[in-house]
Formats: C-alpha cells, structure tokens, sequence
C-alpha cells in the first residue's frame, strides 16, 4: 500500500478496553461491534485474506492490557496492532498519568520491536460530554500529551481525535456517555483510517452532523447520575469492574469475511453501516 503508514497486511490484533471491545455498538446477546471491528471491514477491503483478532476486555486499565493482553498479542505475531487503552485509570481517584504512559509505552516497544505497525488514538474532553465530569479535563490532557510522546519514540500513528468538536456531539455517544454510539465507533474507525493513509479514506470523520447537538439539560444529568455514575461508583467502591470475569470476545485471529462493497470511510453517516453485522463468527 504505497503512500500509507502500513504495507501487505495479514494479522491484526486490537488490545484495549471496552471501547476497542465494542461497548455502545451491539450488545451482548447480539454480539458486540465496536470501532476496532469495523476498522478491520476497511482493511479487509485492501488486503484480502486479513485475519483478525480482538482481546481487548472492558473495564481494563493500562497496567492490565500490558499484563494481561500483551503476551497473546505477541503470540499472535500481528503485522498490524491497534493500542487503546488509559481512559480507565484516569476515571480512578488515584491518577498518575506518567504511570500510564508508562505501560502504553512498554506495549508499543513490545509490539514494534516484533515488527508491528501501530495506531493509537487521543480522547476527547469528558467535560465536553458531561458537565460533571469537568474536574477529569486536565487529566485527559495530561494523558494525550504522554500518549503523543510515547507514539512518537516508536513510530506509532496516533488518530488526533482529541480537539475536533464533533467528537463530544452527543449523538457519537451512548446513554452511558462513556462509550461510543454505533455512529461514533464508525467515526472512531474511519479517523484510524484517515490516519494510517488508507485508500479511499479522508477528513470527512471530522464533519459536524447534520442539525445542532441536542445538549444534557439539568434533569438529564440526574437521570443520568442516577441511571449510570451511580452503579459505576458502586462498583468502584465495591472493588468491582464491569470487566470481572470476561475474556475477550475473540482471542484468535479469524479471517474477515467478505463484505461487499464498503462506503469510503470519510462518509459523514454510517462509515461502514450501522447494522452491528460481526466481521466474522464469533
């Protein structure tokens, strides 16, 4: 693929958390989408016979996916590996961002020094999504900023989505607000594949949605206090994570099956569609 920051693509693992799982696309009894399956359908398009291979496990931080998800990665030996993972421990009341990028870093020295190619992404401002969650900003800052750094001593391509405004429209996100709508996780994929150069890709994610933003009013966010930072909190309290208990949804590399004729990725609705079809048998 010459002019793209990857060449002949076999295997691509994803590591991460629920996001890359593919919480907000899908659910569990239909199966579980998400931006890194989706990634995988556009990729498939330009190098036939690509496998694939999801082990990212909701509700885990940093130091868990290097622990955890970087060892089979290796196994795998993936020529191509997508990294997304930080917005966990900055959600924790103990929050030391160096740490984190400590552990982004190890993985993507791990991966590269195998022969990988990586993609990473930024986050956006939570504060920008909900207003209570304003006091997190400076955080999510600090974060991007190491991430930035720790990409560029590897070599890795990083998806700015951090500063684009259309990035906190509330209609990419879910009623949770943590994770993507099945329309942000198909913005998410076409931002990693508007970075990595990908034929037929372009800046056209970063388009505003038709219409103006419907904004939280002061009874939606009790209604979603109630209905979501409170059970989240519990569990924080309890010791407990969404994650207890799962593994990832697809710890092999499978092939991607056949999808017909894809939309390019820019396109501003339904990247890739937005009908939560599965790459391939779970």
């Amino acid at each position: 693929m010459t002019g793209t920051a990857l060449g002949r693509t076999t295997r691509y693992v994803a590591l991460g958390d629920s996001q890359t799982e593919g919480l907000g696309d899908g659910d569990d009894s239909t199966g579980l989408r998400g931006w890194a399956d989706r990634l995988a359908d556009l990729l498939a398009v330009h190098h036939p016979g690509l496998h694939y291979a999801n082990l990212a496990v909701r509700g885990r931080l940093a130091g868990q996916v290097r622990a955890e998800q970087l060892g089979p990665a290796l196994a795998l030996r993936p020529d191509f590996a997508t990294v997304v993972a930080g917005v966990n421990d900055l959600l924790r009341p103990r929050f030391d961002a160096d740490e984190v990028a400590g552990e982004l870093d190890a993985v993507f020295a791990a991966l590269t020094a195998q022969g990988a190619r990586i993609a990473t992404l930024t986050f956006p401002d939570v504060a920008r999504v909900t207003p209570l969650a304003r006091p997190l900003g400076p955080r999510v800052h600090a974060l991007n900023s190491r991430i930035r750094e720790a990409a560029r001593r590897h070599g890795v391509v990083v998806a700015e989505t951090a500063d684009h405004p259309v990035v906190t429209d509330p209609r990419l996100w879910s009623a949770d607000r943590l994770h993507a709508s099945p329309l942000g996780h198909a913005r998410i994929a076409a931002a990693v594949a508007h970075a990595l150069a990908l034929p037929g890709s372009d800046a056209s994610w970063a388009d505003p949605l038709p219409g103006p933003p419907v904004r939280p009013t002061a009874l939606g966010e009790l209604r979603w206090a109630a209905g979501f930072l409170g059970p989240w909190m519990g569990r924080r309290l309890r010791g407990r994570s969404s994650g207890d208990g799962r593994t990832a949804k697809r710890p092999t590399l499978l092939p991607v099956l056949p999808a017909g004729p894809v939309p390019s990725p820019g396109a501003a609705e339904g990247v890739v569609g937005d009908d939560n079809r599965p790459v391939a048998p779970r």
